[in-house]
């Protein structure tokens, strides 16, 4: 099969249809899958792009996870653009969308969660307890009925990409997990959907993450061996710039522990601009 902007997506509201629509394709068929949670954007659109250049058949599923949200406000606030983004993906080229409601997702009385681990309670686990481990039950559940052969995500998510990995091998998943660079704007900010809640002054200011990793990036290059010294400093500048600074770690790329002698470094960050909760990541050590 192959996805062009004219081919009619079909649209999968239950497990049943999505059953159905799996079972009817061809045995030899490569089905690539995209999970989202909507307020869809271009870095949604690499990841299908990329699901349709190397799959048969490209899947999307779109769908706001309550357990992964530790705050009712932020998952109230959280955009649903259904119409729109059904658009977006029909012209992108997907083959079918996947839009199940909270209780088709989780029919149980009481849910199930997968356990994150040690890593999943560091960083991003740390700042918003339960994400992870919501996050992984939902993944691990869509990838049970969705039997994809690949798996896209963004590399924006960093710990993200490394705990689905981490859950894979453990349960025995045998899914290739795609990595797919992130897609940014003009001024290096990370294409996400909580970019369209900014305030237009915090959007010009938002361009700094990037600019404070890129400078942390420069100084390693430059010959700066103390990592600390590197979270000091893009501490200091998302300071200047207006940011407040939930953390900015570098960790082994590979473990995302503490890094030992030449490990592969990555940067993490997390930071708010007026309401809105902004990540970040970059691989350190490579010339931009």
């Amino acid at each position: 099969m192959s996805g062009s902007p004219s081919t009619r997506i079909f649209e999968l509201r239950d497990s049943a249809a999505l059953q159905v629509w799996r079972e009817e394709l061809s045995e030899s068929a490569r089905v690539g899958f995209v999970p989202t949670m909507g307020a869809l954007h271009e870095g949604h659109g690499s990841l299908v792009k990329k699901a349709i250049e190397e799959c048969d058949v490209a899947l999307v599923s779109i769908f706001v996870n309550p357990l992964q949200f530790n705050e009712s406000g932020d998952l109230e606030a959280y955009p649903r653009t259904e119409s729109e983004d059904c658009h977006l993906l029909q012209s992108w080229g997907a083959h079918a969308v996947y839009l199940p409601t909270p209780t088709d997702m989780y029919p149980e009385a009481e849910v199930q969660k997968v356990g994150a681990g040690p890593i999943g309670n560091r960083l991003e686990g740390a700042a918003r307890p339960g994400h992870f481990s919501g996050m992984l039950t939902v993944v691990r559940r869509l990838f049970e009925r969705v039997h994809p052969h690949c798996a896209y995500f963004g590399q924006k998510d960093a710990q993200q990409l490394f705990l689905v990995r981490e859950m894979c091998e453990e349960a025995g998943l045998k899914i290739d997990i795609r990595a797919c660079p992130t897609v940014r704007e003009h001024d290096g900010l990370a294409m996400s959907s909580r970019n369209r809640r900014l305030t237009s002054s915090d959007r010009e200011k938002a361009g700094a993450l990037f600019q404070a990793m890129t400078q942390a990036n420069r100084a390693l290059l430059s010959g700066t061996s103390e990592l600390s010294a590197l979270e000091d400093q893009v501490h200091s500048f998302l300071q200047k710039h207006g940011f407040e600074v939930e953390y900015a770690k570098v960790v082994d790329d590979q473990t995302f522990d503490a890094p030992s002698p030449g490990s592969l470094l990555r940067i993490v960050l997390a930071a708010r601009l007026g309401n809105v909760r902004l990540i970040d990541n970059m691989l350190l050590g490579k010339e931009p």
